[in-house]
């Protein structure tokens, strides 16, 4: 089961004790999910629909408990997923079906249905509890979750731009940066930062959902901080072992030019040493020294050495220039 099916299915259990938050929730489902058709009586009559049949048997709870009536649940193919079913809440009632629309806002005073089932008045997500269970109702009718695992991102669908600028307002309510995006041509309100998605989560009240992915959270992080820590000491060994390679190279060029009995005393112990230790560290050749010095101390020779070779490097160079010139 995926991590948004899990949160959906823990969601569908979430039932709110107030009829207030109750409407809401409703509001959402049916403005993000739902179609008000009307009869040749002009007849209000509502459907709602879901492919999860878990989030299905929440809606006809939920319509059931707020306005006490029994909705019809349909079953059909999902014409584009032949192996998915459709399910759908139909409310045949027309009176019930225009106490639900004037309840949630979607009918103005005049009988009129809002275009795109958008709210008429906010007065239906005016409290904050209000407006937690209009987030969950709306993540429940066209939401999703990625798998923490590979990634952080949460989402909600709308069909309008309004839509999906109430949506994010609301979610905004909580301090929450939703971001809008224009995906073909629907409207995807999301997020992407995994403590925001945390709340998110807690808003809705999908508490072991949150835990789940707290862990995950955790665990990455830990992963993050070894992976960087190791990198980085990679980054440290690989620089020290160029710099032995170096400081070598120049001691056996010194060696092999001018001899190592030609560096002070202090020099040419440290040299031999480096030379015969190359994989010791600057502390651990400091140590091998009689008396010992300290890290920056044998810094400080190795430094003398290399600009030593370097000098014989130039001074080889300027000879063979010189001797090049006087053959021409």
């Amino acid at each position: 089961m995926s991590f948004s099916r899990e949160v959906k299915d823990e969601l569908s259990r979430q039932l709110s004790s107030a009829r207030h938050c109750q409407i809401a929730e409703i509001t959402a489902i049916i403005s993000l999910c739902g179609r008000v058709s009307i009869n040749e009586k002009e007849e209000y009559y509502i459907k709602i629909h879901t492919e999860n049949l878990t989030v299905a048997r929440k809606y006809y709870t939920l319509i059931k408990k707020t306005f006490q009536v029994n909705p019809e649940i349909l079953v059909k193919r999902n014409h584009y997923l032949k192996k998915s079913k459709l399910y759908m809440i139909v409310i045949k009632d027309s009176k019930v079906s225009m106490k639900i629309l004037k309840a949630t806002k979607l009918i103005d005073s005049d009988g009129e249905v809002q275009e795109n089932l958008s709210i008429v008045d906010n007065v239906v997500v005016q409290n904050t509890c209000c407006k937690r269970s209009f987030i969950r109702g709306a993540f429940l009718a066209a939401g999703s979750i990625s798998d923490p695992e590979k990634t952080y991102h949460f989402e909600i669908v709308a069909a309008t731009e309004s839509k999906a600028k109430q949506i994010q307002d609301i979610i905004g309510a909580f301090d929450i940066d939703a971001k809008i995006i224009l995906r073909k041509k629907y409207y995807v309100v999301y997020v992407k930062d995994g403590s925001q998605i945390v709340d998110l989560l807690n808003i809705m009240e999908a508490h072991i959902s949150l835990m789940n992915l707290e862990n995950v959270r955790i665990l990455k992080e830990m992963r993050n901080s070894i992976n960087r820590q190791v990198n980085c000491e990679t980054a440290n060994i690989n620089k020290t072992v160029a710099a032995a390679s170096k400081q070598v190279e120049d001691i056996l060029y010194i060696k092999d030019t001018v001899g190592l009995s030609e560096l002070s005393e202090g020099l040419e112990d440290i040299a031999r040493l480096r030379f015969e230790y190359p994989e010791s560290s600057l502390k651990e050749l400091g140590e091998l020294l009689n008396p010992p010095i300290g890290k920056s101390g044998v810094n400080h020779r190795l430094r003398k050495i290399s600009i030593f070779a370097d000098n014989l490097r130039e001074q080889k160079e300027e000879v063979n220039h010189g001797i090049k010139t006087n053959n021409n």
